[in-house]
């Protein structure tokens, strides 16, 4: 079996934040959860090595093992106690995977391939190095004449004539269970940071006279660790830009990727099109064939294909193939828009159901209710559902027409064909193809203006005397 370890104790001063470091989020997602749900290979078992954050941890992972490091003058530091806390955890024919929490840019496939190499090489421990352009302040890895792996020499040991290596260490191990546990009761803080060093535990093996290799993977943006906001901001965007690639190779037309932000498990359909500050999130499911445009925010829906959305927010709603929403309007959740429903400026939509072919241009409340089909909704209806105290619905049938200004006051159930006048406020029921009228009787007044200006003058000809 494969014992995965993942580092997370570190407090992460550096973000100087009150949230630990590796719960920041990229695109919604912690940081610890990429790492995570990467690191789950075939016949694996998860052990997170926790701090402060313990409780935390245990709600996002339920189940899985987390052990919380302790931290006082009355215990030990460094990564190499980390390591131990488990070790209670780990069998002799184990293969042990250690990892640092902060790397959420990892592949899966890249470290199904070093574990791969570690058993086929045979070696007691595995190094994972990268190859980078500006090496300083990462640990080297050395090698002999024929490439052999010597050891790893931290920056600030390194002789003059080593800083010019390039090959870092990125931090991920894979050691032999039993090797491992062995060496790990050998350590000790006998160093400049008085802490015990998981990499100290190569150098005691190969004393020992076991074997150790580092194998190299070309990509050393898979490994970036995320100490400070800045480098977070840049994690995001690596992420994002990684996350477009995928879904425009897959058939999405993506015109702005720099500005277009999906969290990953994302599904969209091919031939959509998206362009502007568009933010899709959470369990969101997409067609083919639609459109999304301007500053739009989709987060757990379902729009399904040929649907047209153009600055517009969507929570937890469904539309409907044909539909469209836009723009400024409001999807709040627990919206159904059927086939061709129309949706238009600044509408709002909750807990409804909208059947097809229905449509509301512009200015519209539409909360706590079931319209059929092909219904007409004027300019600045609103359905009444509050009482104050209770949320109430109200059922429009097929083929009504409620005209501009109306309120339509829930509990009301208006029947197929019936019209309800604009400026009404409906209280009770309107049946099939009645019209309904509410509002109080017109009166024109003539000559008013005439006598109004008249009294304007006398009472400014009154202030002007005094």
């Amino acid at each position: 079996m494969i014992k995965v370890i993942i580092m997370a104790a570190g407090e992460g001063t550096r973000m100087k934040s009150d949230t630990s470091k590796v719960l920041h989020k990229i695109l919604s997602k912690e940081i610890i959860r990429y790492v995570y749900d990467e690191s789950r290979l075939d016949n694996s078992e998860t052990i997170i090595i926790a701090g402060k954050n313990k409780n935390s941890l245990e709600e996002i992972f339920d189940g899985t093992r987390i052990i919380e490091q302790k931290i006082g003058e009355e215990y030990p530091y460094g990564t190499g106690y980390a390591i131990s806390l488990a070790k209670d955890y780990i069998d002799d024919n184990d293969d042990v995977l250690v990892l640092n929490g902060d790397i959420p840019l990892i592949k899966k496939e890249a470290l199904e391939d070093f574990v791969k190499a570690h058993k086929e090489s045979g070696a007691s421990v595995s190094v994972l190095s990268s190859i980078v352009e500006d090496p300083t302040n990462y640990g080297r890895i050395i090698r002999d004449g024929d490439n052999n792996f010597e050891a790893i020499i931290e920056h600030r040991d390194l002789r003059d004539d080593q800083l010019g290596v390039n090959e870092i260490n990125i931090g991920i191990y894979v050691f032999k269970g039993d090797d491992l546990k062995s060496s790990l009761d050998k350590l000790d803080s006998n160093n400049d940071q008085n802490e015990l060093y998981i990499t100290d535990c190569i150098k005691i093996l190969r004393d020992l006279g076991k074997t150790a290799h580092a194998f190299v993977n070309d990509d050393p943006s898979l490994f970036y660790g995320i100490n400070n906001k800045k480098e977070l901001a840049e994690a995001i965007e690596i992420m994002r830009k990684r996350i477009n690639d995928a879904y425009m190779l897959d058939g999405v037309i993506i015109e702005t990727p720099n500005t277009v932000s999906i969290e990953p498990g994302v599904i969209i359909g091919r031939d959509t099109i998206i362009s502007g500050n568009v933010v899709i999130k959470g369990t969101t499911k997409i067609g083919s064939n639609c459109t999304i445009l301007g500053s739009t925010r989709i987060e757990d829906s379902t729009i399904e294909d040929k649907v047209k959305i153009d600055n517009s927010i969507i929570e937890s709603s469904y539309m409907e193939e044909g539909s469209d929403i836009g723009p400024y309007s409001h999807l709040r959740p627990k919206a159904h828009l059927g086939k061709n429903v129309h949706i238009g400026n600044f509408v709002e939509v909750k807990n409804a159901n909208v059947g097809e072919g229905t449509k509301a241009g512009h200015l519209a409340y539409i909360g706590d209710c079931d319209l059929g089909s092909n219904i007409n909704i004027g300019c600045g209806v609103i359905f009444v559902n509050y009482d104050g105290k209770f949320k109430h619905r109200s059922i429009v049938e097929d083929n009504a027409f409620i005209g501009s200004n109306s309120n339509i006051v829930a509990p009301v159930h208006i029947a197929k064909d019936a019209y309800v006048a604009a400026g009404s406020t409906i209280t009770k029921d309107v049946g099939f193809g009645e019209l309904s009228i509410e509002r109080a009787e017109q009166k024109n007044i003539e000559g008013y203006t005439e006598k109004k200006r008249k009294r304007d003058l006398e009472k400014l000809g009154r202030r002007n005397d005094n």
